[in-house]
């Protein structure tokens, strides 16, 4: 078997098998730096919207479990799916795919991990290989909306969505039903529009804190104190350092859900047009208050780094950022593991060109010449 190799400057080689037909199939190693299940994701969404193929090795090899759960396997045939492409060793537990793309179509897709796994992280790897389909196209996701381990669905919509929108990116998303630890049950609905292409962004003015706002919310049988207890305790810790904005949080009993839960999401909104946003979920033995005081201080830390972005979203937006027309500027904090994972793979699938500067002491600037991808689908 013929090997072609291309070099790069970030952390290795990507290797390229003939696969005889004259088609290419790179090959990514799923233990590289955070070696979970993002380097699936962006892998297979990046190979989707490219018609790429390619075989990912050593799965979450570093895990405790190591292999695909059910969260990640749902999401890569969810991804098949909708671009009605191959996926060889698409079986829970298994630390080998190939997967092989075809075309992005529009139409009604439904993925359900039949678990509490992440809808968000469904939402993360499908969301832009619709960007290049034919048209709309919709989702329906099942599983859990606030899960541990990644972002909650207010997240998505609260402090994602807007900044996405940057990008160019367009989608509604509609909550039909919560869902929590254990069972999931939760139910979304997402429409994705296609773009004929995606706009660079710069992002390098965190500019001033103008309001305050979140949502603190108990589901199930556990009583609405609790809501109150973290958003109050929330709010204590924000006004340490922003005595004069003004923070509303809002308390939620939900009624339409599956399961147990609680928990806090709080944003705040600068002058510039940046979001920022924090959020806890409630555990087995940590007081509310406990939970609602972090909470607040987490949002403080991701303000006073000066960056424009959360250390939460730096790495969801590296790849609108690979895929854009031209060059995106976004300043943040310290690079998080994800973001320099996020590079990684983009670095090895496509010819964008990553920088990332320190301009001062846990400040950086992630600076991105994208490809320019077009939407050969979409009419002129």
């Amino acid at each position: 078997m013929l090997q072609f190799k291309k070099s790069l400057n970030y952390f290795g080689k990507v290797e390229m098998a003939s696969l005889g037909s004259g088609d290419k199939l790179f090959r990514i190693d799923g233990s590289d730096l955070e070696g979970g299940g993002q380097i699936l994701r962006n892998t297979v969404a990046i190979c989707c919207l490219l018609h790429e193929s390619v075989k990912v090795e050593k799965i979450r090899a570093g895990r405790s479990k190591p292999g695909l759960r059910p969260q990640h396997l749902t999401g890569i045939q969810l991804i098949c799916d909708i671009c009605g492409g191959k996926l060889i060793g698409g079986h829970v537990n298994s630390t080998e795919i190939e997967f092989h793309p075809g075309n992005v179509k529009s139409g009604n897709y439904l993925a359900d991990t039949h678990t509490a796994g992440s809808i968000c992280l469904l939402m993360q790897a499908a969301l832009p290989c619709f960007l290049m389909g034919n048209g709309p196209g919709t989702m329906t996701l099942r599983g859990g909306t606030n899960a541990d381990m990644a972002p909650p669905i207010d997240y998505t919509l609260m402090v994602f969505k807007p900044i996405a929108e940057k990008f160019g990116v367009k989608f509604d998303c509609e909550i039909a039903r919560r869902g929590y630890f254990p069972k999931g049950g939760g139910e979304v609905f997402v429409k994705v529009y296609p773009v004929k292409e995606l706009t660079p962004v710069t992002m390098l003015d965190p500019g001033k804190v103008t309001c305050i706002y979140g949502r603190a919310f108990v589901a199930g049988v556990l009583p609405v104190r609790i809501a109150h207890e973290m958003a109050e305790n929330c709010e204590r810790a924000i006004r340490q350092d922003f005595k004069d904005v003004p923070v509303k949080i809002e308390i939620v009993k939900e009624t339409n859900c599956v399961g147990n839960g609680t928990g806090i999401i709080v944003c705040a909104d600068t002058d510039t047009g940046c979001t920022f946003g924090a959020s806890g979920l409630g555990k087995k033995g940590v007081p509310a208050h406990v939970v609602g005081k972090e909470t607040g201080e987490s949002l403080l830390n991701q303000l006073c780094h000066g960056g424009c972005v959360d250390d939460f979203l730096q790495d969801q937006l590296i790849i609108l950022m690979a895929l854009a027309n031209g060059k995106s500027k976004i300043r943040c904090g310290p690079v998080t593991l994800h973001s320099e994972t996020a590079i990684h793979v983009a670095k090895q699938l496509t010819d964008a060109k990553f920088t990332v500067n320190k301009i001062s002491a846990g400040q950086t600037v992630i600076e991105c010449e994208g490809i320019g991808l077009k939407n050969q689908q979409l009419t002129s």
